[in-house]
């Protein structure tokens, strides 16, 4: 069996993550804390929800998350062929890997929150999810919309499964291009209840100041291969690695090549090593003959130990 671990990106929190595994999780919540200046356990386990839900919170609850289990797991030794995260998921991996400590990972990670949600006005800008229709023919509805509204932007954001395509822009453009899909058949095509249109060119402004952050942090070789988001393949030189950072702000999160490529490089068994089952989804409707695994407690841990 050929493994490789996925973490989760945003949508994934909720009040109470991980509360089964608190004693096991706990070093890696008081790590993240003391390098935040404030109690992130508190915040995920007592809420309030509406803040835990505020991009610039939610980001370093999922990553010390995710790296709180990856640890659970990386006690057995087991050799991992590959590591990835979708989005925020990225950093998470790279953590993993050894590339930055998870204090800075979760100081970068707010740091990039902040500056997501700061970087358009809350209703200028939203994301839409689009089903039923191939990559190329939402590709084409983005530039169709854009070409209408003219001072609009909208584009592919998260191409996260063979039929199932998030795009993010201005809400003129976004609305149009919802329209458009819908003309061409798209089985759903609705609007995301988020506040910022992520991974579009609007985070440009968001990006270029994450630049400035990124350099105060000392990258290193990653121990594992990190798959990023701008390449759906690995990257090993650090600074080569910042710079996709950078560009995965306003780029698309190619998850279904992703998973392609770990297909093509031998793997048969993704772990999700996260909260939620968000990547599990997507990755079952990618590829049928990669099998899918969960890593969300301490007993799962366990579980999964005895299973791989």
């Amino acid at each position: 069996m050929t493994l490789a671990f996925v973490f989760p990106g945003q949508g994934s929190q909720t009040v109470g993550m991980l509360s089964d595994s608190a004693a096991s999780v706990a070093d890696s919540f008081n790590e993240a804390s003391e390098a935040l200046g404030y109690d992130l356990w508190a915040l995920v386990q007592q809420g309030p929800e509406a803040q835990l839900n505020q991009t610039e919170f939610t980001q370093p609850a999922l990553l010390t998350a995710s790296v709180a289990l990856w640890r659970l797991w990386n006690q057995s030794n087991t050799p991992i062929k590959f590591l990835a995260g979708h989005s925020l998921g990225e950093y998470s991996a790279l953590v993993a890997a050894g590339v930055m400590s998870l204090a800075e990972g979760a100081r970068i990670v707010q740091t990039r929150g902040r500056l997501m949600q700061e970087a358009v006005p809350i209703g200028e800008g939203g994301m839409a999810a689009i089903m039923g229709l191939t990559d190329q023919q939402i590709a084409a509805a983005c530039v169709e919309a854009e070409a209408r509204v003219q001072a609009g932007r909208v584009q592919p954001a998260n191409l996260n499964a063979p039929g199932q395509v998030v795009i993010s822009g201005t809400m003129e453009a976004l609305n149009a291009a919802i329209s458009l899909c819908q003309e061409a058949g798209a089985k759903r095509a609705i609007a995301l209840n988020v506040s910022a249109p992520f991974h579009s060119e609007l985070m440009r402004p968001a990006a270029e100041q994450l630049a400035s952050s990124l350099e105060q942090i000392d990258f290193q070789a990653p121990t594992i291969p990190v798959l990023q988001n701008v390449l759906a393949a690995p990257c090993e030189d650090p600074e080569e690695i910042k710079s996709n950072l950078i560009t995965q702000m306003f780029s698309a999160v190619r998850w279904t090549e992703t998973i392609e490529y770990l297909e093509a490089q031998g793997v048969t068994s993704v772990v999700e090593c996260g909260p939620g089952k968000v990547l599990s989804g997507l990755n079952r409707r990618i590829s049928k003959a990669v099998s899918v695994h969960n890593l969300d407690s301490d007993v799962a841990a366990t579980e999964l130990k005895a299973v791989v």
